[in-house]
């Protein structure tokens, strides 16, 4: 057992590896239901763990994260709408959970996901319309929304080479003039897990798809998130312009 154990340290520092401690966490999750005035209210919140393996953008290589998610809801049986919140915090594996973590991400939605190890993405549908926001597992930063599911591939056969697509319905406060022309559509965002690539404005010459969107910008505004011009990325991305006509 002895020998077993030096090997395996020794084999972590040759690599540049540190050894990690031996830890143990827990986190509760619960259920309640109360009645008030003839009303049921329902609070759930359920806790899980995940470890994501190495080679993570904007983390040292041969580094994991354990990331902690807590999906916080409440609502009002028999009665439309809900409350939830979906909050991700992430350390480095080994770390005493008591320490604080790298970074926590916290936004109203229903539930959140990882993709390829690399991406978090939070459901953020408490209406009627679907939406999502999408950030870096590595560092907790926010890259972009999107009001369809997120769409990725890879742009090559040989190595996997993931990037990612997303469709933005500017808000109604949005610093840049030209989201505010009554024929734009939306911002199409191409990126990867490093970070943003290009965003192209869609406009469309129907004035009824500018309504629209119009509609979804005044219905999804978010007083819990601070809403950022999607064409004036943190990242400077390429910008261009793509009309669609009808």
């Amino acid at each position: 057992m002895r020998l077993t154990t030096a090997i395996l340290l020794g084999t972590a520092l040759l690599y540049g590896q540190t050894p990690r401690k031996p830890f143990q966490a827990q986190a509760s999750s619960t259920i309640s239901l109360a009645e008030k005035q003839g009303s049921e209210t329902l609070e759930i919140t359920n806790v899980t763990y995940e470890v994501i393996s190495t080679f993570v953008p904007g983390r040292p290589k041969d580094e994991r994260l354990l990331l902690r998610k807590t999906v916080s809801s409440k609502v009002i049986l028999d009665e439309p709408g809900s409350e939830a919140t979906t909050k991700l915090e992430a350390w480095q594996l080994g770390t005493n959970l008591s320490q604080k973590p790298l970074y926590t991400i916290q936004a109203s939605g229903t539930d959140g996901h990882t993709v390829d190890g690399t991406l978090f993405v939070v459901d953020r549908g408490l209406e009627d319309v679907e939406w999502w926001s999408v950030y870096q597992i590595g560092t907790g930063k926010h890259l972009f929304y999107t009001y369809v599911p997120l769409v990725g591939f890879s742009i090559s056969r040989e190595v996997l080479e993931r990037r990612y697509l997303g469709l933005e319905i500017p808000p109604d406060d949005a610093t840049d003039p030209r989201l505010k022309n009554p024929n734009v559509v939306g911002v199409l965002t191409y990126a990867s897990a490093e970070g943003l690539k290009k965003e192209a404005l869609l406009t469309s010459d129907d004035p009824q798809a500018g309504a629209n969107a119009a509609f979804l910008r005044r219905r999804h505004a978010d007083p819990l998130v601070e809403r950022r011009s999607s064409a004036a990325g943190s990242d400077n991305p390429d910008q261009s312009e793509c009309s669609v006509s009808r």
